[in-house]
């Protein structure tokens, strides 16, 4: 059901007619403005989902009022109608913020698929709220944010397994979030008042990172003291093993001996202490070809993977992009004390087209960055991507795009279709076979569309 609000601001009455019996027929509710005036009293008076204004307004510039309705109103994507002529202009508006443009004269399925991309780009800022109260209820994860299936399915995973002190595996690339969701588990544990102890294996050497993990007894390799080992220091807590593929054999086989004895003997000690501590280790190597190469332990590695979870990287849930950037300028704005209300749409779009190599950390980074430098109210492209080098690499070669472009396509006439492949050929206007082929060529489910999910590779 539909209850999505359009503005339409146009001179032509006959347009605008056109657009509001369209517009009213596939369920939304439209509301019509001739100039600024009336689009400034439309506004302040109803929460609108969507704007579009025509290009040539008699009696002042379309791309004006448009830049006064974003600075404004950040989060309502504007479309921009034009006639063939004045393409340029309206490539213009989109650098100015306009989600996007359609030539006059349009098709309904032309139509229809630009206000169906641009509300779910209008639907990210509320999804925020929603996001946040649902993970609130969800036993506090309030810095894991992400509407991503896998996302989802692993925050469910955590509240399962967080009450039990089974060994967790997390998985995923450098910045993915893992010790985030490390820290979730622990928070959400039987033991979340005992402390939470993160060890680096890959930044201290082998010799130092023993002596920390298990402690030593006094004169001991020269040690004018005794010291306790980590795993004492996180007794009634979690100890959290990042990069534990960086660790030595050496090192492994003590702690598999932990692992199946519960003890821990200092070095240079006789007698050995009871351990009780919840064990989650990560690494952002592939330990099971790191066994088949024979620089992991077997043994070890079957201990520890009693519950892998593998955490996407940013690149493989775009949607997710909007709701992380947001939630971080948020956190950034208190700190700073600045009023900063969002991002252009042109900013959100950039971000989501870039592939964020250093994932989750890089776009807060980048996010913090652009709170800091800009001076205006809404952050633009140029503050997120300040080196110029970054917005180049966006896009990458014409092989790149191209594939980049069919892609995205793809996805979106999956989206609207709900995932019935002969239904999006229509609408594409091309045969089912090249759009299975298409399917085929970027690993898209169909299946994943059928209840409005976003795509998943297939296994």
């Amino acid at each position: 059901m539909r209850d999505e609000k359009i503005l339409v601001i146009d001179d032509d009455i006959n347009i605008l007619e056109v657009i509001r019996m369209r517009l009213k027929a596939w369920g939304y509710f439209v509301t019509i403005a001739r100039d600024g005036n009336e689009a400034k009293a439309a506004l302040s008076s109803t929460p609108f989902n969507l704007v579009i204004i025509d290009l040539r307004l008699s009696e002042e510039n379309g791309i004006e009022l448009m830049e006064k309705i974003i600075r404004f109103y950040p989060n309502i994507p504007v479309i921009i109608l034009t006639a063939h002529g004045s393409i340029e202009s309206a490539v213009e508006a989109m650098r100015k913020g306009a989600y996007s443009y359609i030539t006059k004269p349009f098709n309904n399925e032309d139509l229809l698929l630009h206000i169906k991309n641009a509300l779910e780009k209008h639907y990210m800022a509320r999804e925020i709220e929603h996001l946040r109260s649902q993970l609130d209820e969800r036993n506090d994860f309030k810095h894991i944010i992400g509407k991503d299936k896998r996302m989802q399915e692993i925050l469910e995973q955590v509240v399962r397994i967080a009450n039990t002190d089974c060994i967790v595996s997390l998985y995923g690339e450098s910045g993915t979030g893992k010790e985030l969701i490390a820290r979730a588990i622990h928070h959400n544990s039987n033991r979340p008042k005992g402390p939470f102890v993160t060890v680096h294996c890959d930044t201290v050497p082998e010799e130092i990172l023993e002596a920390e993990l298990f402690g030593y007894v006094r004169g001991n390799k020269g040690f004018h003291e005794k010291k306790e080992g980590l795993f004492i220091q996180a007794k009634g807590g979690t100890i959290f093993l990042d990069e534990i593929g960086a660790a030595s054999l050496s090192l492994q086989a003590r702690l598999l001996k932990v692992l199946q004895e519960g003890v821990i003997k200092p070095d240079g000690g006789a007698k050995g202490m009871k351990t009780d501590v919840r064990i989650i280790v990560a690494s952002t190597t592939d330990l099971q070809k790191a066994v088949n190469d024979e620089t992991f332990r077997k043994d070890l590695f079957y201990k520890i993977h009693v519950v892998p979870i593998y955490i996407p990287p940013l690149r493989e849930r775009r949607d997710d992009i909007p709701l992380l950037a947001t939630y971080f300028l948020t956190g950034f704005c208190k700190v700073l004390r600045k009023d900063i209300v969002g991002f252009t749409p042109a900013a959100i779009q950039r971000m989501i087209l870039y592939d964020w190599p250093g994932n989750v950390r890089e776009l807060q980074n980048k996010i913090e960055h652009a709170a800091i430098i800009t001076n205006k109210n809404v952050v633009a492209t140029e503050d997120v991507f300040a080196d110029t080098n970054v917005l180049k690499n966006t896009f990458n070669s014409y092989k790149d795009a191209k594939e980049r472009f069919e892609r995205e396509y793809i996805e979106n006439l999956l989206k609207i279709s709900k995932g019935n492949v002969s239904a999006a050929s229509k609408m594409a206007k091309r045969y089912r076979a090249d759009i299975y082929k298409l399917i085929k060529k970027y690993n898209i489910n169909p299946d994943y569309y059928k209840d409005g999910l976003t795509a998943t590779p297939k296994e």
